[in-house]
Parts: structure tokens; C-alpha cells; sequence
């Protein structure tokens, strides 16, 4: 398995970031890669991505959901294995820093190379500067799931 850990500030109060991250439909907005996500149930996403070519549809389970904390997951069925974690920290009240930590299982040589040249990172990377550009000019949240799991 590898991981990835990036994290960055976003200029909103934390239950917007958080509210904001718990709309799995609207990632295709600020997500390079992924081209939809169906929310099935409140904890069962269905994702389809096309990354470099390759498409993968796969459903993952919310595992655990606090709001204005954390939200963690883990693939439970489909071509991908993954796990992880995003996690909110109040810095002021207009301020968070929203923490991807993500564990996944590279398939194939090219995933294999891509993840050790650090195409992964540097994608996780893109798309937290992507979620902040999309909730700070928004300034407000599309929708909220507040529920605990």
C-alpha cells in the first residue's frame, strides 16, 4: 500500500469545508479525474474516474463521519482499493485546514511508476487547491449531511 498526506487552509469557517466535502456528487467540480459520484445510501458512494486514460468504477463506504471533524471511508467493492480519511481543523472562524490522509493499492506497472514519480501526491495536491478555489468563491456551502456515523 501507499500513502499520501497533503493539507491546506481554506478561508471559511469549518462547518462550510466540512458541509461542503460531505456533497460527494459535486467532487467531478474540483477533482481532476473523477467524472461521477452517485451517493447511493448516507455511507455508500459509487465513484467512476479516468485517470490518465484508465477507467475505474468502484463504491465506497463512509466508515465514520463526525461532523465538522472527520469524514473516513474505505472501497468496499469495484477495480479500486483505497482507504482514507479528511479531516476539518478550526483555525479562527473564518479559517480551516482541511487534511487528506489516504492510503491506496497502485495496480498495474504504470500505477506502480506514476505513484513512485508522485503523480498521486501531486493530484491530491491539485485537487485540495481545486476544493478551496470552489468553496471560496462560492463562500457557502452546496448542501450539508450532518448526520454521525
Amino acid at each position: 500500500m501507499s500513502q499520501v498526506e497533503e493539507s491546506i487552509e481554506v478561508a471559511v469557517p469549518v462547518h462550510t469545508a466540512y458541509n461542503q466535502w460531505t456533497q460527494f456528487e459535486t467532487f467531478p467540480a474540483f477533482m481532476d479525474g473523477v467524472e461521477r459520484i452517485e451517493q447511493r445510501t448516507d455511507t455508500l458512494t459509487h465513484w467512476v474516474t479516468k485517470v490518465d486514460g484508465v477507467r475505474r468504477e468502484f463504491d465506497a463506504e463512509i466508515t465514520e463521519q463526525i461532523p465538522d471533524e472527520r469524514v473516513a471511508w474505505t472501497t468496499v467493492a469495484g477495480d479500486a482499493r483505497q482507504a482514507g480519511v479528511v479531516t476539518f481543523h478550526r483555525l479562527d472562524d473564518t479559517r480551516t485546514k482541511v487534511m487528506l490522509q489516504m492510503e491506496f493499492q497502485p495496480d498495474g506497472v504504470a500505477e506502480t511508476v506514476g505513484d513512485k514519480l508522485g503523480f498521486v501526491k501531486r493530484q491530491t495536491k491539485g485537487d485540495l487547491q481545486r476544493f478551496k478555489k470552489y468553496i471560496e468563491e462560492r463562500g457557502q456551502e452546496t448542501g450539508a449531511w450532518r448526520g454521525q456515523v
